[in-house]
């Protein structure tokens, strides 16, 4: 155990090892009842203590502090009602301040209770003044329209009496006004007709009138007009198109049916006069409360918005402590109460540095709690496998979570995310390499980073809260892509001579036979990358391919070679000496043997300028070893070599599968030797001891760990050749977005400029602009990460990385998401 005094001092935190979890142990808290509540408030403010549920066999409803969560739920249901009408309104709540002030927990509740009670008053109110304000505009509208179709269908009959002559009998079409119509001389046979008026949506007129017509077998004459604008519906409070209809009838059987169909159909109906006098009283009288009523609803509305403002300067504050209250009470019921219902007893994980910080706070808590009795904090030993604790910055936060994603590392097992932070942007940059795309994405991380502060505060989309989260990484990214781009000599696909002139000349001065036969060298190896003689050339894309391809094979069996490296680390620091000498050992033989074997050959080649066939070599090697090689041998001694590693890498396999199962058994055997022998007190006891022996022995399953063994020893076998082969999408994905970059420039820019025309430049131009930002600065760039993803979580991290971890997730606000309730 490390030494517990190494906790924070003046509240730094100590150097942060990525490779290990922090050192955690399981610690005891008891704390009387009286300071509980200050004392996880300040381990709270802490936040290195991760707390067990001690209550777990108990229902949220039996737990101690059941009715407070409920009352923080009532409060943040009341902050969640607030933050609705807020947002109606165009409010925005001010930011939380620095300083707060004190805010008592029983006052706030019923300060939240208080204004929510006034605000549900206000709105009930503002409500209904609205809809009896909707109602007075409809209104107003039928005793236009229908006032209009009464007027003219009142002259319009009066000119049709006068032709037809006071001695006629008056025989009114179903347009007349007239309530009243005079089927014949005698006045006991006149007809009386009803009427009804009101507003129907406009999406339902046909229907409507359908309806209408059936259910009263066409009895009815109905006349609808169009409104222009839409209306405010009173009862839903949305703008609707809406039609005025007048409806007539007979009747007292088809007045009932003609009030459910308009039910029926959300038709609002309105009183209507036939009186003209009264139609312009009831309009004056309408028009009158209709604006009495709007400097109401206005008054209304501005009371509404100064209640509104008042919460938004404190709203921030007051859900801060209603979600940090229900925080507390909830940890408060992972504890459990003594017997003598006194004091609460917790447990639970703290990295050993942090053990003096937790010490301080608990004494601060009774001292500022005026506790008569202080809180007793000891450390408990346990088998139990304690959580993982990486300290990251906001740095290495990204490169963690990568890691992380594929699974947490086990107590103290070796990160890989210490070497994710180079190995992962480096393998991105080779398979991205172009210096000019490179310092596109460079430009666009800077103005991240650099407007971080603010964009932290805000809140963004999806995908850009990714995007921001991992500015650190697609930093390295860019600047490992300029890095390679310069080796390959590209930007934008076009090659540059940065570190002086080609290597290489024409044979003749006008270079007429540059392209039939060939360049020659004129002067020193071009210092770094690529010579850019290359591009454009019958040989670059056989060149490239080869060194690109070659180039994939070292990094990758450097980088697997590293995981098994690792795993050696693993197993020494676990004190697991069979996984060293039956694991690591074969393994690191029996990649190296092959694949190890193949990147000397490709280094040799490059620094003899051999012709030698590679490819023929690894083939023969397996399938004629004791063959010569011929003009394919690139050193003395090369067949016995050969012979050498193809031994060791047959010998490796049964290394790796048959020793480990048996000295486990062996093992097992030893650590159980004594159990199941005692000394006799009694046949009950002996026969206990005996059984508890024998089932100790019968939890080691031989044959389940051979094949285990096996499926570790096969897969281990074919992954090197597959994990291998997989390294060529790094040299598959350079190919390809270098042929994309060059397509992109040639088809497109180079081909727009040739045309001489001005408007067809600029189409080129922002074509290509485009072309490169959507196909090589957005998907290259998330091919290349995902395929950089693969490459560490499969063929990198299965050679030491278990993963079966679990994440230390200690109580603390900062953790507190706004919408936990």
């Amino acid at each position: 155990m490390a030494d517990p005094s190494r906790g924070r001092s003046g509240g730094c935190c100590p150097p942060m090892d990525l490779m290990r979890s922090e050192e955690m142990q399981l610690v005891q808290v008891i704390v009387p009842i009286e300071s509980s509540h200050l004392t996880i408030s300040y381990l709270g403010d802490l936040g290195l203590l991760q707390f067990k549920d001690l209550n777990a066999d108990k229902s949220p409803f039996q737990r101690t502090y059941a009715n407070q969560i409920k009352r923080c739920g009532e409060m943040a249901r009341k902050l969640r009602l607030f933050r609705e009408q807020m947002t109606k309104a165009g409010i925005s709540s001010a930011a939380m301040a620095d300083t707060w002030t004190h805010v008592d927990f029983d006052d706030l509740e019923i300060k939240l209770g208080e204004l929510e009670a006034e605000l549900v008053e206000v709105n009930a109110n503002n409500e209904k003044l609205q809809r009896t304000y909707n109602e007075l505009l409809e209104y107003k509208l039928v005793l236009q329209k229908t006032g209009e179709f009464f007027y003219s269908a009142q002259s319009s009959a009066t000119a049709q009496q006068r032709e037809i002559g006071a001695h006629q009998v008056g025989i009114g079409s179903l347009e007349s006004p007239l309530l009243e119509q005079e089927m014949s001389s005698d006045p006991s046979k006149q007809v009386k007709l009803g009427f009804m008026c009101g507003l129907v949506p406009k999406e339902k007129s046909m229907a409507f009138e359908r309806i209408l017509f059936r259910a009263t077998r066409g009895n009815v004459y109905l006349k609808q007009v169009q409104i222009d604008e839409p209306v405010t519906d009173p009862v839903s409070g949305e703008k609707v198109a809406k039609n005025v209809f007048v409806v007539f009838y007979s009747g007292e059987r088809a007045k009932i049916k003609i009030l459910k169909i308009c039910e029926a159909f959300g038709a609002n109906r309105y009183p209507f006069t036939e009186d003209f006098g009264k139609q312009m009283q009831m309009t004056e009288e309408v028009s009158g409360r209709i604006t009495e009523l709007k400097t109401t609803i206005d008054i209304g509305l501005l009371h509404r918005d100064n209640i509104l403002k008042n919460i938004a300067h404190q709203f921030e504050q007051w859900n801060h402590l209603v979600r940090r209250e229900k925080s507390i009470f909830h940890t408060l019921n992972m504890l459990s109460l003594d017997v003598t219902k006194k004091c609460l007893v917790g447990e639970g994980w703290c990295p050993v540095f942090a053990t003096s910080q937790i010490q301080d706070a608990l004494q601060r808590a009774t001292f500022d709690s005026n506790s008569q009795v202080g809180s007793i904090f000891q450390v408990l030993q346990t088998g139990e496998l304690p959580p993982t604790y990486f300290q990251t910055n906001k740095f290495t936060t990204a490169f963690q979570e990568i890691v992380d994603a594929y699974g947490v590392a086990k107590y103290q097992e070796a990160n890989p995310g210490v070497f994710t932070i180079i190995t992962f942007p480096f393998l991105f940059a080779v398979m991205f390499g172009d210096w000019g795309h490179g310092l596109c994405l460079l430009v666009a991380t800077l103005l991240l980073i650099i407007r971080e502060k603010k964009l932290s505060s805000q809140k963004l989309g999806d995908i850009m809260e990714m995007t921001f989260g991992g500015r650190y990484v697609i930093l390295m990214m860019s600047v490992f892509s300029i890095y390679t781009g310069l080796i390959y000599n590209e930007f934008f696909s076009v090659p540059f001579e940065l570190f002086g002139p080609s290597a290489y000349a024409c044979r003749d001065a006008s270079c007429r036979d540059a392209t039939t036969e060939g360049l020659i060298k004129a002067r020193r190896t071009y210092p770094f990358g690529v010579d850019p003689k290359w591009h454009g050339t019958r040989s670059e894309l056989p060149f490239l391919n080869s060194l690109k391809m070659k180039m994939s094979i070292l990094l990758g069996v450097a980088q697997m070679n590293l995981g098994i490296f690792l795993s050696y680390f693993n197993a020494k620091f676990f004190g697991n000496s069979i996984n060293i000498w039956y694991q690591f050992v074969p393994q690191l033989i029996f990649l190296n043997s092959l694949f190890g074997y193949l990147s000397l050959l490709i280094i040799v080649k490059w620094c003899t300028g051999s012709k030698a066939d590679l490819y023929h070599v690894m083939i023969y090697m397996f399938l004629s070893p004791t063959d010569e090689l011929g003009e394919n041998a690139l050193f003395p001694g090369q067949k016995m070599l050969q012979l050498v590693l193809l031994a060791l890498a047959l010998i490796s396999v049964p290394w790796m599968l048959f020793p480990k199962p048996f000295l486990l058994k062996k093992q097992h055997q030893e650590r159980h030797q004594g159990q199941a022998y005692t000394m006799l007190h009694g046949n009950d006891n002996s026969l206990e001891v005996e059984d508890n022996g024998a089932h100790d022995h019968e939890e080691f399953e031989f044959s389940e760990v051979f094949v285990h063994q096996l499926i570790h020893t096969i897969e281990f076998v074919l992954g090197a050749v597959s994990n291998t082969a997989s390294y060529l999408r790094l040299w598959a994905l350079s190919l390809a977005h270098s042929e994309l970059s060059t397509v992109f420039y040639e088809k497109v820019l180079l081909l727009a400029w040739g045309f001489n025309n001005v408007f067809i430049l600029i189409i080129g131009f922002v074509v290509f602009i485009f072309a490169t930002i959507g196909v090589l600065l957005v998907m290259e760039t998330l091919s290349a990460f995902l395929h950089a993803l693969r490459l560490h979580w499969v063929e990198f991290q299965n050679k030491f990385y278990e993963g079966d971890g679990y994440k230390f997730a200690p109580f603390s606000f900062t953790l507190l998401s706004a919408e936990d309730d």
